[in-house]
């Protein structure tokens, strides 16, 4: 019974080195998670409060990059992306207000964005879910390959 014990300590203390080495922290995962649940607030571009485009502005000036504090005027930056070949760190677009795009928020990979929500403030959600998945307009990287390989680097 001890070897038995011992041995499942032994796999469950591998598997959780293990886990951490494949999960590990990167730039881009620190900055987004920094803020979460951070309250919405009109205009906000503070940990006190983010509208949406002051949250990926913020998350985006932590690795030099400027951005406009506009969804629509985020969208204009960068290249187009396919979304079958969004990677970490593109930025999501959404009309949510039947005007064309309104909301934005920063891919973080496996289907999922960081964004904040005017009724949850910075939270994370999968692209896939219905309100956003019917609402999805267009993706933008912003990020050179170089930067895009500084923000996935693990810390």
């Amino acid at each position: 019974m001890k070897k038995l014990v011992g041995f499942a300590f032994s796999l469950t203390l591998f598997c959780s080195i293990s886990a951490g080495s494949v999960f590990a922290e990167t730039p881009l995962s620190s900055a987004v998670n920094e803020a979460m649940g951070t309250p919405y607030k009109y205009a906000g571009t503070t940990t006190k409060g983010f509208d949406c485009s002051g949250y990926t502005s913020w998350v985006f000036d932590k690795f030099g990059v400027d951005l406009p504090h506009t969804s629509k005027g985020q969208a204009e930056l960068g290249t187009e992306v396919a979304k079958d070949q969004l990677r970490p760190g593109d930025l999501v677009f959404f009309n949510t207000d039947g005007k064309g795009i309104s909301h934005v928020g920063v891919y973080v990979g496996e289907g999922k964005f960081y964004h904040s929500a005017t009724d949850q403030g910075v939270t994370v959600t999968k692209l896939s879910e219905s309100y956003y998945a019917k609402r999805y307009v267009t993706a933008r990287r912003v990020l050179s390959d170089e930067q895009y390989k500084q923000v996935m680097t693990d810390k």
